[in-house]
């Protein structure tokens, strides 16, 4: 990896609002570097979370707390006239709530200190393709899933040695796999959850299998519910659980 291009690069896509695209790069330094020497530079090597780790080791060692937290997120960078194939291909996109074709990035962000660095990422790839027996459409589907991808994506952090207590993640790693697999590695997380969750208040009602749904329950203003999550047997304080 050269570090100079890369610095370039990096720096440009932070200073950048727009589009970030190779003659952009090159029209922003006068054409000091042209835009086929940018694009040789990014297609010559399929870069990894190894590769992001050792350009922001040092950074993350000298801003890393015992109290940081990772922050999982996937994105969808809408790509919706690219030829089809197992990176650009259709994502349901849990913002717009519907498909969209684009390639899905799955980043976790360190945070501590006052400063956030990314430390992992992975590109959601679908290599297997089968047939929709209701719609009768070829359609595509990842060999693991983005949960499992996550896991794996913490316990690097933890082969790494990145301190942190905390992982925070949306509703759609919300699954009882996951939390006990944070839990497993001695973390604690923070979850949102979707509205048709189900919760029980007290022991007597997780015992008594009498659960409501997170978007029936009536929170106060201020201050915390406690609460059992279905399918998962710990006793959860979260400050909002519908969140």
């Amino acid at each position: 990896m050269k570090n100079k291009e890369l610095d370039l690069y990096t720096d440009y896509l932070l200073s950048t609002f727009g589009a970030a695209t190779a003659t952009g790069l090159s029209a922003m330094v006068g054409g000091a570097v042209s835009h086929d020497q940018v694009t040789r530079f990014l297609s010559k090597t399929d870069y990894t979370s190894k590769d992001l780790w050792q350009q922001v080791k040092s950074v993350v060692r000298s801003i890393e707390r015992d109290e940081g937290v990772l922050i999982f997120d996937d994105t969808i960078q809408e790509k919706a006239w690219t030829d089809e194939n197992e990176l650009m291909c259709w994502h349901y996109d849990h913002v717009s709530g519907h498909n969209v074709r684009g390639i899905n990035l799955l980043n976790a962000l360190y945070h501590a200190g006052g400063a956030s660095i990314p430390v992992a990422f992975e590109l959601i790839k679908k290599p297997l393709q089968y047939c929709d027996v209701q719609t009768r459409q070829i359609k595509r589907m990842s060999e693991v899933t983005k949960n499992e991808l996550m896991r794996q994506m913490i316990q690097t952090c933890l082969q790494n040695s990145v301190k942190f207590r905390y992982v925070l993640m949306d509703s759609w790693f919300s699954a009882s796999e996951n939390f006990e697999f944070i839990r497993s590695r001695g973390k604690h997380f923070v979850a949102a959850l979707k509205d048709n969750r189900l919760i029980a208040l007290t022991e007597q009602d997780r015992k008594g299998k009498r659960f409501t749904r997170v978007d029936e329950l009536n929170f106060p203003e201020q201050g915390c519910v406690r609460g059992y999550l279905k399918g998962y047997g710990h006793f959860a304080q979260p400050s909002n659980l519908n969140a």
